[in-house]
Order: C-alpha cells, then sequence, then structure tokens
C-alpha cells in the first residue's frame, strides 16, 4: 500500500475496483481486522480500529464478511450456518434471528436445507444472511458475485444491492469488473499498483477519468497521439481543443462510440468488421495512426473490410491527456 486513504458515508456503497494483485483484497482484510497494518490509521463510526498504538480484533469490529466462496459449512443447516455468527443471547433468541436475517433475503423456507441443495444464488445469500444477521456496522463483500454464471449473476447482484440500500448498510465491495462497479457502486476507489489511482461516483470515473490508466480500465480506449499547440491538439483524425494541456505531446483518449461514419470526416480502410448483436464493430485504419480505430455502430454492417469510410469523432467526449511514457 502507498499512502491509500478513503472514506465511505453510512450507507454508501464503495467499490474497490482494479487489477489482481493492486492491494483490492488486503485493503478488505485491514478494514476486517484479519490483517494488521504496519502504519496509518482505520477507524469505522468514529472509532479507532488500527492505530499504531491501538488494534481491535476482527470479532470486536462488527464487520460483516460475504466471501468469493461463500464459506458455508456443509455439515450445517442453512439456519444453523447463519447462527455461527451470533455469540449473545440463548440458542432460541440466536435462532430467531438467524430466521429473520433468513426471510430478509428470502430463504426462510431453506432454513433446514444444506448448503449442497441450494442453487449457487441461494448459496450466496445465505452467506448474505450470515453476514447480516450480527447487524454489522460495514459488511465487507470480496468478489461476491464472481462465482455466479451471468444471467444469474445480474439477477442475484441487483437483489443484493436493492437489499443493502432498503436497509441503509454501509459496504465495501471488491470487484475487478468495471462494469460491475459501475452498476453497484455510489463510489468508485479505482486502485493501481497499491495506490488510489482515482475516488469519485461512477459517472465521474467513466467521463473524467484522471488519468489514461483510468480511461482505458472502462472500456476499449482509441489512443490517438498528438501535438498540442496554441489550444489545440493535432492528430491524425482531426483537430480537437487542447482542454487546458501545455504545449508538448499528448493522447487523445476516444471511446468506440464516440468515433462515427460521416461523409466529411478523415478517409480509412476498413480492415475487418465483427457483428455484436445490438452493435457492430469496426476496426479502421486511417493515414498517420499506427493502430486500426475501433468503432462501435448501433446497425448491422454495411461495408466490408477493403472498404474506404470516412470517419468524424466526437470532440465533446474526448478525453485528452498529457503523453506519458510510463503509462
Amino acid at each position: 500500500m502507498d499512502g491509500v486513504s478513503w472514506s465511505a458515508r453510512a450507507g454508501e456503497t464503495v467499490c474497490l475496483l482494479g487489477h489482481s494483485g493492486c492491494g483490492k483484497t488486503t485493503l478488505l482484510r485491514l478494514i476486517a481486522g484479519v490483517e494488521r497494518p504496519d502504519s496509518g490509521s482505520i477507524h469505522i463510526d468514529g472509532e479507532a480500529m488500527s492505530t499504531p498504538s491501538r488494534f481491535v480484533p476482527a470479532e470486536r469490529r462488527r464487520v460483516g464478511m460475504v466471501f468469493q466462496d461463500y464459506a458455508l459449512f456443509p455439515h450445517l443447516d442453512v439456519l444453523r450456518n447463519v447462527m455461527f455468527g451470533l455469540h449473545e443471547g440463548t440458542r432460541a433468541q440466536r435462532a430467531a434471528r438467524a430466521q429473520a436475517a433468513l426471510d430478509r433475503v428470502g430463504l426462510a423456507a431453506r432454513a433446514h436445507h444444506y448448503p449442497h441443495m441450494l442453487s449457487g444464488g441461494e448459496q450466496q445469500r445465505v452467506a448474505l444472511a450470515r453476514a447480516l444477521a450480527p447487524a454489522p456496522r460495514v459488511l465487507l463483500m470480496d468478489e461476491p458475485f464472481s462465482n455466479l454464471d451471468r444471467r444469474l449473476r445480474d439477477r442475484v447482484r441487483d437483489d443484493t444491492m436493492a437489499l443493502l440500500r432498503e436497509a441503509g448498510i454501509t459496504a465495501v465491495v471488491v470487484t475487478h469488473d468495471p462494469q460491475e462497479a459501475l452498476c453497484i457502486a455510489d463510489r468508485i476507489v479505482l486502485m493501481h499498483g497499491g495506490r488510489v489511482e482515482q475516488d469519485a461516483p461512477p459517472q465521474m470515473l467513466y467521463r473524467q477519468p484522471a488519468s489514461l490508466f483510468a480511461a482505458r480500465f472502462f472500456s476499449v480506449l482509441n489512443e490517438i497521439p498528438g501535438e498540442v499547440r496554441g489550444g489545440r491538439i493535432d492528430t491524425a483524425l482531426g483537430s480537437f481543443d487542447a482542454a487546458g494541456l501545455s504545449d508538448g505531446p499528448a493522447v487523445v483518449g476516444l471511446r468506440p462510440r464516440d468515433i462515427v461514419t460521416a461523409s466529411d470526416g478523415v478517409a480509412g480502410t476498413v480492415t475487418d468488421t465483427l457483428f455484436l448483436g445490438d452493435l457492430t464493430q469496426l476496426r479502421v485504419r486511417i493515414a498517420g495512426h499506427a493502430l486500426p480505430l475501433t468503432l462501435h455502430l448501433p446497425a448491422p454492417p454495411t461495408v466490408r473490410p477493403g472498404q474506404v469510410v470516412h470517419l468524424r469523432a466526437d470532440e465533446a467526449a474526448a478525453l485528452r491527456f498529457p503523453a506519458s511514457p510510463n503509462v
């Protein structure tokens, strides 16, 4: 970790997003108290959990955790799996709280089933109920939907996030999937090499990325080198407003939807097409640019490889960055 600092407001869902090895899960384990930081501090509800002189163990932090593999005990039925995290009150009281948590996630009727009798989505909801039963101050979720197939993942994810928002639960979710982060987060903390690359609401992070790394993370990005002169960036695809950049080398970033075919545009040759259902992907080579540009057009393909088309960029959607050999 390198100077990582961020906070979550009450009831907010924060996504820790980044490639494998960037520090996401380590941060989650530090918050949970499973690992102890070498320096810095962690506070929950204003109470110091970890400082150079104080360390509150995991069992006293009132932090819930949902793991990637759910970590359900195969020899315990669903009710006893949920009861496992409850330590206060009589057995009857703990069973009642566990049953209420199962009811909350729509699994009251499955209380006496065993994990192997449940679908993947149901197992995920049992893990969620177990994490919610002790009424945690914050819920930590480590890639909680990654083990589900695509269609089921979307439904379970949406149901889970609706439940958390209805209950006003503060959640920190680790994911490497940018689309998932955009769907579920109130705020995204984008990690890169053990540090925070950008901390912002999803729309801002997507539309106003602070770096070329952040811009690349959320979609295919056409990166067109250029030169800033007199407030404009001159590139092989045309001239763009420099948006405050100093004179010198620069990069214009354009997502596939931000380049369209137009009769008055820059000429290029189609190298290949790909049908994507609602979209058609074109790759087009233009003079002065080393790599073909990628376009997504909302129509069936009407051109073929080898055909000449004319391209125009949406200048308002263009992203501008100073050129950097380190990115």
